[in-house]
């Protein structure tokens, strides 16, 4: 038979720290958030604008949290990223709720299928910035500020 602290000792082993995972719902490292959250200050409120689109936006969030962009970061759901169709990785644009006019300046970094419907697909993070994650699809006026290099 055991002696009583030889049991005790195992359990507290069972309580020592481990490596953790995350799930798809679950909340992303820190390392992770801060790499995905980055805002893009460098650039004068004044930056010229490149080139405008307008049209409706989406966000998407769960199925793709903590898998590789097609940039090759880690997409955050609760970071500031877009994915657009066409424009080069790295782009830094300024998207715009036409309904409330939030905006908020970000980089592309993931690529979206072909919507005729849609022109960008927008983080969690960044559809709460603008106020429209509760109705899911907004129109939007896409400024693009930056070109991006297009490499991954």
């Amino acid at each position: 038979m055991f002696p009583k602290y030889i049991i005790f000792v195992l359990l507290l082993a069972g309580c020592s720290s481990a490596p953790r995972f995350f799930s798809k719902k679950g909340v992303l490292p820190e390392e992770i958030k801060s790499a995905s959250s980055l805002r893009y200050s460098d650039l004068p409120d004044s930056a010229e604008v490149l080139e405008t689109e307008t049209g409706i936006a989406s966000f998407y969030s769960d199925d793709f949290n903590g898998k590789p962009t097609y940039s090759g970061t880690i997409y955050n759901m609760n970071g500031l990223s877009a994915a657009h169709p066409s424009y080069p990785m790295g782009t830094i644009i300024r998207v715009t709720n036409l309904s409330n006019m939030k905006s908020v300046v970000i980089k592309v970094n993931d690529r979206m299928p072909q919507h005729p419907d849609r022109i960008i697909d927008l983080s969690l993070g960044t559809a709460r910035a603008l106020g429209m994650e509760t109705k899911g699809l907004q129109k939007v006026k896409i400024e693009v500020l930056k070109w991006g290099d297009g490499k991954k």
